[in-house]
């Protein structure tokens, strides 16, 4: 049986370096749950205003990495080198673990099949949803997107194949709706600029 995310995220709070951390020192800590946790993380750090962008990006090099069907993430050497301070770090779990451990109630390991089958789709979802994090500059816009790709993150780590599907349906609504709001702009500028 699998170890609760809460668990080891807590394991994680516990164990990370009192001064700053890196990603390298991260995924060597995770192992085999590495995908699911980092996106976890850059999903939940997403939901925070100013820093989405930013968790937007980093969030499109596993996604792309899960489409192109790797077992574990890898960060260019200088982002996995680049010192995070441990408070943000400390700051994150803490409000998370009790969420964590209220949904973990409901999430439980089921439909295996469902999992094996959802990995290269799985980064395609998060990664239209780490694009809409990145390139839809309206005001809490972000918060969907991260939150959808934090359901997902989590329903993969929870070995739940039915919450990882209405995970991923919820995400492909969201990033239907992220590029309904892209095109509407494109077209809202369009039409404005035929009055120039």
């Amino acid at each position: 049986m699998s170890v609760p995310i809460s668990i080891v995220l807590q394991r994680l709070h516990d164990e990370v370096p009192e001064d700053h951390f890196t990603l390298g020192w991260l995924m060597g800590s995770l192992r085999k749950r590495s995908f699911g946790i980092i996106m976890l993380l850059l999903g939940l750090a997403a939901t925070v205003p100013g820093v989405s962008v930013g968790a937007g990006l980093l969030l499109m090099i596993p996604a792309c990495q899960l489409i192109l069907g790797h077992t574990t993430p890898a960060f260019p050497r200088r982002i996995a080198a680049h010192p995070i301070p441990t408070r943000h770090f400390a700051a994150l779990v803490q409000r998370a673990v009790p969420v964590l451990r209220y949904l973990e109630k409901a999430i439980h390991p089921r439909w295996h099949m469902a999992l094996d089958a959802a990995g290269r789709l799985m980064g395609v979802v998060v990664l239209v949803l780490s694009a809409a994090l990145v390139f839809i500059p309206i005001p809490t816009s972000n918060i969907v997107p991260a939150l959808a790709i934090v359901l997902i993150s989590l329903a993969w780590l929870e070995e739940d194949g039915l919450l990882l599907a209405i995970a991923i349906l919820c995400g492909l609504v969201v990033s239907a709706l992220a590029l309904a709001a892209v095109w509407a702009t494109v077209l809202g500028a369009e039409w404005i600029t035929r009055f120039w």
